[in-house]
């Protein structure tokens, strides 16, 4: 059975059936909403049902209290239509760039470290793709099946999408990236997406955090302030298990250079003696909360697994007083379930 969702602000309508989400249907429609992570965690996607009926399952109670819910505001991604739904959602707060879908051609594949591929996709010469800084594309797989990838490249860099893709054991993706992938083959992708991006209108310092591959957006984000001339200070945070996950040292020991008022700080969670690691050891986000007592006159922008978004959202809200509206985040899993990033 198919609903029909309204956005109040300007009449926009889609439909949805009972199995997909707001947001998922709203992407086929390629009708543009706010959203991050589609995993209930980072709370981009937060609307108002102003009337209709609907089931919301699977999400962070962090990013939807429960006054949130009895006035009824829900998180799309994790929403599903019951009866023809009419959502406020301000225009403001929806992402500028129409999601499209085109084709792409593999253009590139560089093997950064051992788990973790560079893939760089050509994009039609007749089709014009704009995004922000920090945003991401889907890439369909097949059977209704997509996987999400954050663009590593600056808007600047025009006609290429430049993606990091860490190896997943069993990941039906990406061990066909790392195994049978080859120069030339031709995807299909949907984008821009997502609300984590770099918010050019403010004047506060920026801290970047992110944990693994999830330093894709973050290296977008620096390159375009570079490009602009950004005169905010940017401190980067770059958590990996080991020494070797820092797969672009190089390029970010280039930025202090590059960038004036940058700093890098690479983490190391997991280390063992003969690694020769002499620099920070921890959690990339206890890192930063060690080295700030406020966060209260900047942005955070952090990108990484679930668990590492939630505990960076609690420990710099609560306790090093970061406003709620200046911590964005991508947070992506590796469960079976979509969205996935692997």
């Amino acid at each position: 059975m198919s609903y029909q969702i309204q956005l109040l602000a300007d009449g926009q309508t889609f439909t949805a059936n009972d199995e997909q989400t707001v947001i998922d249907a709203a992407l086929d429609a390629c009708v543009a909403l706010p959203l991050g992570c589609r995993a209930g965690v980072c709370g981009a996607c937060k609307g108002k049902v102003v009337s209709g009926e609907f089931d919301l399952a699977g999400y962070g109670e962090a990013v939807l209290s429960a006054a949130e819910r009895e006035a009824g505001f829900t998180l799309l991604c994790r929403t599903r239509a019951r009866s023809d739904l009419v959502l406020d959602v301000p225009k403001a707060e929806r992402d500028a760039n129409k999601p499209q879908k085109m084709p792409a051609r593999i253009s590139r594949l560089e093997r950064l470290s051992e788990d973790v591929m560079r893939v760089d996709l050509q994009l039609p010469a007749s089709e014009t793709f704009d995004f922000r800084a920090g945003q991401y594309i889907d890439i369909s797989i097949g059977d209704g099946e997509h996987r999400s990838f954050s663009i590593a490249n600056p808007p600047e860099r025009k006609g290429i999408i430049e993606l990091h893709i860490r190896l997943v054991p069993g990941g039906k993706f990406t061990q066909h990236v790392f195994s049978d992938m080859k120069a030339r083959d031709i995807l299909r992708i949907k984008g821009p997406l997502g609300n984590f991006y770099l918010r050019e209108d403010s004047d506060r310092p920026i801290v970047l955090v992110g944990g693994g591959t999830g330093f894709a957006p973050l290296k977008s984000i620096i390159e375009h302030a570079i490009h602009i001339g950004l005169k905010r200070p940017i401190a980067l945070y770059w958590g990996a298990r080991n020494p070797a996950g820092f797969y672009m040292r190089e390029l970010t020991q280039s930025w202090q250079s590059g960038l004036s008022g940058f700093r890098y700080i690479p983490v190391v969670s997991d280390t063992r003696p003969d690694d020769g690691w002499t620099g920070r050891r921890g959690m990339v986000h206890e890192a930063v909360r060690a080295d700030y007592a406020d966060l209260s006159q900047h942005e955070v922008y952090a990108c990484g697994a679930p668990p590492m978004i939630e505990a960076a959202r609690n420990a710099f809200m609560r306790e090093r007083a970061l406003p709620e509206d200046a911590f964005f985040s991508d947070a992506f899993s590796f469960a079976s379930a979509p969205p996935v990033k692997d």
